[in-house]
């Protein structure tokens, strides 16, 4: 006698509720088709469900997500970096208390070493026809920021390894939901025979029919709700021995939308636009944004970076600012409009030697064209680099560069304020190069420009 277990997965979904309508319309009409046939069906989610740029994930910290994976009758999820390390404590500590589907975080514990509330490392679901089938969840391990956060993370490949050793015991079928990369995917299928199915996340790979590693299957399915996956395992009842594993992705461009798809994704918009309506400050003239030009609005934006730092000087990316700001009240919606990214304040004490080898190279006149995807930001193009605390000045043929006034010092040592990207791609060696970074958790840019006005306002 046979059993067939279908797996749905979604993956880095990042908030992109485009298609949430009719992905929530496949995972429930095929759950429903599946139970008919007497066949067992399991609906999970990689992470990256929520990101801040959507109003609706940032006005609710990301219960509206938890909210959303509960009416589509998830069973299981795990975090990604987005919900790990883009809220507060006590936000991602809440997220999940009114869910109902598993959360599976292996390696993420409280810093007492004790695992949140609302998380577990693995959960062993039992089938109609009493098959057990474990599955273990993993985030990646960006241990640096979730302890600033009050968080601990662990080793994801030494968490995985004590979850198999019991599950070896206490499961007929293994899935792994790795947050992870593709990378560390086929390493787990190499190092963990005893996984049968890898359902991936984070590098936003998309594997059409699956990938074999070893007696692996591998599975990913992009990001942003393109896709959604379908894993089908097909084992023999009285054995549990797996006869086939199968992958493919559904389009979810072509997949039976809702007919309400575009409706539903622009009321969830509005529904986190009226939340974030709360003015937070009043301008009595417009400010204007250009990422090819320097503006009133990027100078503020870099000199807040500057003064919430307390540091020498700093710089940022006028490509930063996406929009400009109207007269008059200016809401927290404002201000997530023009400037969505989940980025972090972030200092570097460097020797004036460095600094001005790092500032020289802003000067490059490629940066302001150059487009950049990843790395939190959530614009186009660089843009021009604003400058705040620092100034050039042509000697002949020798560029200078003073800061607060003073010809900078080789020898000297300064502290630097910059976007958290500028530290994970490779714009600057330099920067890469430095030890002493200190990463501002949990603020983003958008906090600093908002204290910025606040402040400006209060004092007019």
């Amino acid at each position: 006698m046979e059993e067939m277990i279908h797996i749905y997965h979604t993956n880095d979904l990042h908030s992109h509720l485009e298609h949430w309508t009719s992905i929530h319309k496949l995972v429930t009409e095929r759950r429903r088709w599946h139970e008919e046939e007497g066949d067992e069906v399991f609906v999970f989610d990689i992470g990256d469900h929520m990101d801040r740029w959507h109003p609706l994930s940032d006005a609710t910290r990301g219960k509206a997500n938890c909210r959303l994976l509960n009416e589509a009758g998830y069973d299981a999820g795990t975090i990604g970096n987005n919900e790990g390390i883009t809220l507060p404590f006590e936000d991602l500590d809440s997220m999940y208390l009114e869910k109902e589907f598993e959360m599976l975080v292996a390696n993420l514990y409280n810093q007492d070493g004790s695992r949140p509330v609302w998380a577990k490392p693995y959960h062993v679901y039992i089938s109609k026809k009493g098959t057990r089938i474990g599955v273990i969840g993993v985030t990646v391990n960006f241990g640096r920021f979730y302890e600033q956060l009050g968080w601990k993370v662990t080793d994801p490949m030494e968490e995985i390894e004590n979850c198999v050793d019991e599950l070896k015991i206490q499961s007929d079928v293994i899935i792994l939901l790795s947050h992870l990369g593709i990378h560390d995917d086929e390493r787990i299928a190499e190092q963990f025979p005893e996984i049968d199915v890898i359902l991936g996340g984070h590098t936003h790979h998309i594997l059409h029919e699956g990938k074999e590693v070893g007696s692996s299957l591998l599975a990913g399915a992009g990001k942003f709700g393109y896709y959604t996956g379908h894993v089908t395992v097909k084992l023999d009842v009285d054995s549990k021995r797996i006869l086939q594993k199968t992958a493919l992705l559904y389009d979810m461009n072509e997949a039976g939308q809702a007919e309400d798809e575009k409706e539903m994704a622009a009321a969830y918009y509005m529904e986190g636009r009226e939340l974030m309506g709360e003015p937070v400050a009043n301008l009595p003239a417009k400010l204007t944004a250009d990422p090819m030009q320097h503006t009133e609005l990027a100078r503020l934006l870099v000199q807040a970076l500057r003064e919430w730092c307390d540091a020498d000087c700093a710089f940022m990316n006028a490509g930063m600012i996406l929009k400009g700001l109207k007269q008059g009240d200016v809401t927290r919606f404002d201000l997530l409009e023009i400037c969505p990214h989940p980025i972090n304040p972030c200092t570097i004490n460097m020797s004036g030697a460095e600094l001005k080898e790092v500032l020289l190279q802003t000067r490059d006149e490629s940066w302001p064209h150059l487009q950049i995807k990843g790395l939190g930001f959530r614009g186009t193009v660089m843009g021009v680099m604003e400058y705040d605390g620092i100034e050039f000045r042509q000697k002949g043929n020798v560029q200078q560069v003073f800061i607060n006034g003073e010809l900078i010092d080789a020898k000297k040592q300064y502290l630097l304020a910059i976007p958290d990207m500028f530290t994970f791609g490779r714009f600057f060696p330099e920067i890469q190069r430095a030890e002493e970074k200190r990463y501002w958790l949990p603020e983003f840019l958008r906090n600093l420009l908002e204290w910025k006005l606040t402040n400006m306002t209060i004092n007019i």
